[in-house]
This record gives C-alpha cells, sequence and structure tokens, in this order.
C-alpha cells in the first residue's frame, strides 16, 4: 500500500504496468480521473475508490487548490515453493 500526494493542480499519468491491479481510494480532496481520448472523466471526492485496469484512465489530476491524497492497494507478490522463481499475485 503507498499513497499518492498530490498538490493543487498537480496531474500524474497512469502507465498500465505500474498501476496493474492497483485500486485506489480517495483520502482527502477531490481527484478528477482524466481519459485515454483527452476528455476530462469523473470527480472523485473524499471516500470514492476507483480501479485504473481497463478503465481508459490515463491521468489523475487534482482540480483544488488543497494537496489531495490518494491510497493505493495493490495485490501482494509471493513466491510459491517449486515455481522455478515464478510470481503469484494474490488478491
Amino acid at each position: 500500500m503507498r499513497t499518492l500526494a498530490l498538490r493543487g493542480g498537480a496531474r500524474v499519468a497512469v502507465v498500465a504496468a505500474q498501476w496493474r491491479d492497483a485500486f485506489g481510494v480517495v483520502t482527502r480532496g477531490r481527484v478528477r480521473l482524466e481519459l485515454r481520448d483527452g476528455e476530462p472523466g469523473p470527480v472523485l471526492g473524499r471516500g470514492a475508490g476507483f480501479w485504473l485496469r481497463g478503465t481508459g484512465v490515463r491521468a489523475l489530476r487534482n482540480p483544488g487548490r488543497r494537496t489531495a491524497r490518494v491510497r493505493i492497494f495493490t495485490p501482494k507478490v509471493r513466491n510459491t515453493p517449486n515455481d522455478g522463481g515464478a510470481h503469484e499475485q494474490q488478491g
């Protein structure tokens, strides 16, 4: 789990490989989802949760002046016995 802090007006690109299976929850402020076609998406407020995989979101933007925070949850990766080093994602 990690926390993403977005200062007022800040934008963070969503790179699919880094956000795979990630679930976000807005814990402070508001966050606008920016869609791949360049259109502005919905503005999510405190307590709103969202998946990024397969949603067409290309960036997160803070439309306000105060810092917004998003808590990012991702499944844990673990090694299983006799897997030859392969990783299994747990959700």
